[in-house]
């Protein structure tokens, strides 16, 4: 029962790493990455749908991303949904292709986006934590229901915290990897 409580625990903390480091592919660090509009939705005959359902997202250099849409018809649609978009960009369209060059970021930007990669990071520490004490609560009610002894409790719960730092030490890893990458030039 308990092994079955840490492996939850484990599965559940490992998914709330990769959904930080999947959030962190949003964050602009200055280079061209397609990833910056995976949640680009736009006006597809009537349905919100994504960039990338609609067209084909390529990186052409350094710093500039390209847009080949399937269809003539999309590269208005899609002009404005990156226009209108949080990010701040600028597309320029040269007949059925759409190019977006990313500029260049200053220092005061950076440190800003560091921040946000440090907000997020710490969400997603308090989610693992959420998810010990979840796992604690359930050793907790196996102890009262005394289906365990107290000292499988007591090993349980430092089983359960070594988990924990693990995962927030991959958190932190995670957090630091990104702020390098923001604050290279």
């Amino acid at each position: 029962m308990i092994d079955d409580i840490l492996e939850e625990a484990a599965a559940r903390m490992g998914k709330s790493v990769e959904a930080i480091k999947s959030e962190f592919m949003r964050i602009r660090t200055g280079r061209a990455n397609t990833s910056l509009l995976d949640h680009l939705m736009v006006d597809y005959y009537g349905s919100p749908t994504q960039l990338s359902q609609c067209a084909t997202v390529g990186v052409a250099d350094a710093r500039t991303l390209s847009i080949q849409p399937w269809e003539k018809a999309m590269v208005p649609v899609i002009e404005r949904a990156i226009m209108e978009s949080d990010l701040g960009l600028n597309p320029v369209t040269a007949g059925e292709h759409i190019r977006i060059p990313l500029p260049p970021m200053t220092e005061e930007r950076r440190i800003e986006m560091t921040k946000i990669v440090k907000n997020e990071g710490e969400n997603g520490k308090i989610a693992i934590r959420n998810i010990r004490r979840d796992a604690l609560g359930q050793v907790k009610d196996l102890e009262k229901e005394k289906e365990i002894s107290e000292d499988e409790e007591k090993a349980a719960q430092l089983n359960i915290q070594t988990l924990t730092d693990e995962y927030v030490g991959l958190m932190d890893a995670a957090v630091d990897e990104k702020q390098k990458e923001v604050m290279d030039v």
